[in-house]
């Protein structure tokens, strides 16, 4: 037992004596004493751990500083876009203006005596077999109650019902109350078109009292047979349907309208026309 402790002992000196070498070599290598090599010791992990926290918080910083970076390009680009949308819709509202006014011009040119008032609509009122819109024009632009709105096709789009000094109510064909005389173009056959008041048949205009005898075909177009109000051959629909009356007198034609009512942005008042 006493040669085991004996031994480990001298295991421990010659460890101490190995590691005092060692340090001196590396004191000599390094020219620091054993107690500032002690102090590197103890500071080595401490400066790493250090080091770590403020790469971490360096990175932490970057990514905030990116982040404020791309949310502030983020809301750039989203302006950007709402911008470019806006230029698109301008771009296409100035695009269908150019075509109503090329599409009138053409109309002008064929009835030289058409004089029209340009007005857009600002509000729109519907029920079940009413439907009314409101111009920005009145009677100080010319515009009165009982004259004819077009298209600039030559499309009916109603009757003026109301006018103020610079506002216009347009009641449309849309409207059941609403009547106008008109013909089959490809006929002659002749009958009084109005908004279709059967259940069903909203947003399409029906034609009534047809001769029995009328040959209606689907497509045919049918148009204002003319008076002191409505021109001679403006446009009301296409016939999509027909048949008999209740009384089976008279036949009775549905139409489409030949103008897009809930699409329309500008419409044009026939102020005056030759009636001859």
């Amino acid at each position: 037992m006493r040669h085991y402790f004996s031994t480990k002992v001298k295991v421990v000196l010659v460890l101490a004596v190995i590691l005092t070498a060692g340090l001196a070599v590396t004191g000599s290598l390094t020219g620091l004493t054993v107690g500032e090599m002690f102090v590197q010791g103890v500071l080595t992990p401490l400066r790493t751990g250090a080091s770590a926290l403020t790469a971490q918080a360096e990175r932490f910083y970057d990514y905030l500083f990116r982040y404020e970076a791309l949310e502030a390009e983020n809301t750039a680009l989203k302006e950007e876009l709402a911008q470019m949308r806006d230029d698109a819709l301008a771009a296409e509202s100035v695009q269908r203006e150019n075509d109503r006014l090329r599409a009138l011009l053409e109309l002008k040119e064929e009835h030289e005596d058409y004089q029209l008032v340009d007005a857009y609509i600002i509000s729109w009122s519907s029920s079940d077999f009413s439907s009314t819109c409101t111009i920005n024009r009145g009677t100080s632009s010319g515009i009165e109650t009982g004259m004819c709105a077009i298209t600039e096709s030559g499309e009916v789009v109603g009757l003026v019902t109301e006018a103020g000094s610079n506002y216009a109510v347009i009641r449309t064909i849309l409207d059941s109350s609403l009547e106008i005389s008109a013909i089959i173009s490809s006929s002659g056959y002749s009958g009084m078109v109005s908004g279709s008041y059967v259940t069903g048949e909203e947003g399409l205009l029906r034609m009534d009292y047809l001769s029995s005898a009328a040959i209606i075909r689907n497509n045919d177009q049918v148009v204002t047979a003319g008076s002191t109000v409505y021109p001679r051959n403006l446009t009301l629909g296409y016939i999509v349907d027909a048949g008999f009356n209740d009384s089976g007198v008279s036949k009775y034609a549905i139409l489409e309208p030949a103008a897009d009512i809930s699409s329309l942005e500008q419409v044009f008042i026939l102020t005056d026309f030759s009636t001859e």
